[in-house]
Parts: structure tokens; sequence; C-alpha cells
């Protein structure tokens, strides 16, 4: 299920991007504050940001820096009140995907957000990973390990691609379970988790690139030389 974050503080129009943007196979979690917003990331890993600049907390900008510190290939969209401002230049050369004047139109906000939505899922089917002898080329689902081959299950595949796209990120259990198994079953039991990762480090070797961060979750690391 995809999940839209919206980050405004004004509660009116904060409660028509919702309405607006609302589909049965999508999920939007509205947030007005900086902090708030920081913590709905950091729970539920959305696919799309539509982030205002001027919130009671700070400017959005923080929030767009860390996330694409964090997440490059995350989708932001600046709201913002004058196209001119310098602030939407600076986003834009921060890595934002996207800005929408206010006032605007429903329709076109749609529009937008399903543009970006189309063009990070354009990209993630296409996406390859190659580093540290291995290759994970995810749209032809070939998985290597120093030129060997590597068969893994669909719940496999689907663990190692959240864990590679957010490479040195550590993603929470919660949002793992959610992501890997929402659509399959009400109710997963979190060892299955555990036993997904000790499947996929032995068959892949990588003991040494998924990392356990106890409490919190996994995470994969890059060896540097």
């Amino acid at each position: 299920m995809e999940q839209i974050l919206i980050v405004e503080d004004d509660k009116g129009l904060n409660q028509g991007l919702c309405q607006a943007l609302k589909q049965d196979d999508r999920q939007i979690v509205s947030c007005f504050s900086l902090q708030s917003a920081k913590e709905q990331i950091a729970c539920i890993l959305p696919n799309l940001v539509l982030l205002d600049l001027n919130l009671p907390d700070g400017n959005g900008l923080t929030l767009l820096k860390e996330i694409k510190a964090n997440t490059p290939l995350l989708p932001v969209i600046l709201l913002t009140v004058n196209d001119t401002d310098e602030d939407v230049v600076n986003g834009l050369e921060q890595g934002a995907d996207d800005y929408i004047t206010k006032p605007f139109s429903l329709a076109i906000l749609r529009a937008r957000v399903n543009m970006q939505l189309r063009k990070r899922k354009s990209e993630k089917d296409g996406y390859i990973f190659k580093k540290d002898g291995y290759l994970f080329d995810f749209s032809a689902l070939r998985f290597s390990v120093h030129g060997v081959q590597v068969e893994l299950s669909k719940t496999e595949q689907k663990l190692l691609r959240l864990l590679v796209e957010n490479c040195g990120q550590t993603m929470k259990r919660t949002v793992l379970i959610d992501r890997i198994w929402t659509d399959d079953a009400d109710y997963v039991d979190e060892n299955a988790l555990s036993v997904t990762v000790k499947r996929l480090r032995d068959k892949l070797g990588a003991k040494n690139h998924i990392k356990t961060v106890y409490g919190i979750g996994y995470a994969w690391v890059v060896h540097h030389e």
C-alpha cells in the first residue's frame, strides 16, 4: 500500500490535501510540525512527502535535507506561497523533486503527486545494486555473489530490496514487516522476519553486511576500503 506523508500546519489545508489524495490503495498520514514528521518518517517510511516550507517549529528545508541524506530516492514535493522564494531554489538544489505554489488546483496537485509516484516506481523497477561483490538486479530477478548466482524467495527479495535501497539506514522491524507482508496476512509473527533475515544472510554470505541493530531493526552496511 502506498503511503503519503503530508506535512502542513494549516489544519484546513491539511485536511483538504488528505481528502484530495485519498485512494483505496493509499494511506495518507498528516503532520503539522517538523518533529512529528520526523517521527512518522522513522515509523512508516512513506512513498512520497508533501512538505510545507513554513512550519511552526522551523523551516521545511531542514527536514528535506535530512530526507535526502538518508533516503535520496524518496520523492519530496514542496508546498510554498511564492514560486520565486529563495527557499524554493534552495529546496530544488537540495534535491526536492517538485514544488507547488499556493493556492493551487487539487487536480494539478493530484497529477503532480501521481507523476512522482510513477517516476519512483519506474526507477525502482529498474533498480540494480552493485557493491562489495554483490550484484542484485531486481528487474531481471537475478542475484549473485562474486559471480555465483543465488536463488531467493519472493519474501527474501522484498527484504533485500528494502535493505539495499536504504543502504546505511536502520530499517525498523515494524516497517519491514509492514512492507513485506502487508497484503498477505492480517498478522505476522515477528519471528518470521528474524527467520527471513537469517536465511538471506546465509544465502548471500552477508553476515557482515546485514547488521542487526538490537531493539530496533536491520541495516545493510557497505564496507569501504
